[in-house]
């Protein structure tokens, strides 16, 4: 008879490869790999990433992270994730999600909105400590 340990956490989530990926690793601008995979988190991250690279305004850093974040927890869902357990940073398909929630939540400090900061931080932390040392510490 097998065992279940009742105890252990949800198994963790690792997304699809993201064509998006590819696509950004040629060198392609984020706006365009955007328009042609508006559903990649990995585009968007590129996307936000770029725009605060560029000093853009923080809301629009905020805007694009937002739009990545919610485009990354569909796929997440669509992927078995049932709102928590690990999100590994280690598997490279999941980085676009963690790092559209790390861009999150530091533009959302930035303008002032610290209870989002505080739980996109945290959310970070409990998907990957190793995303949120990469990205946060």
């Amino acid at each position: 008879m097998s065992h279940v340990d009742l105890m252990a956490g949800p198994p963790p989530t690792h997304l699809p490869e993201d064509p998006a990926a590819a696509v950004l690793a040629t060198g392609a601008a984020p706006i365009d790999v955007v328009r042609d995979h508006p559903a990649s988190p990995y585009a968007w991250a590129a996307l936000a990433e770029q725009a605060r690279d560029q000093d853009a305004d923080v809301v629009t850093v905020y805007a694009y992270a937002r739009v990545g974040y919610h485009r990354s927890l569909d796929m997440l869902r669509r992927n078995g994730w049932k709102g928590f357990g690990p999100v590994p940073w280690e598997h490279e398909p999941n980085r676009g999600f963690l790092r559209c929630l790390a861009l999150l939540a530091v533009s959302a400090r930035t303008i002032g909105e610290e209870p989002e900061w505080e739980r996109c931080s945290r959310f970070l932390q409990d998907s990957s400590e190793t995303a949120y040392a990469t990205l946060l510490g």
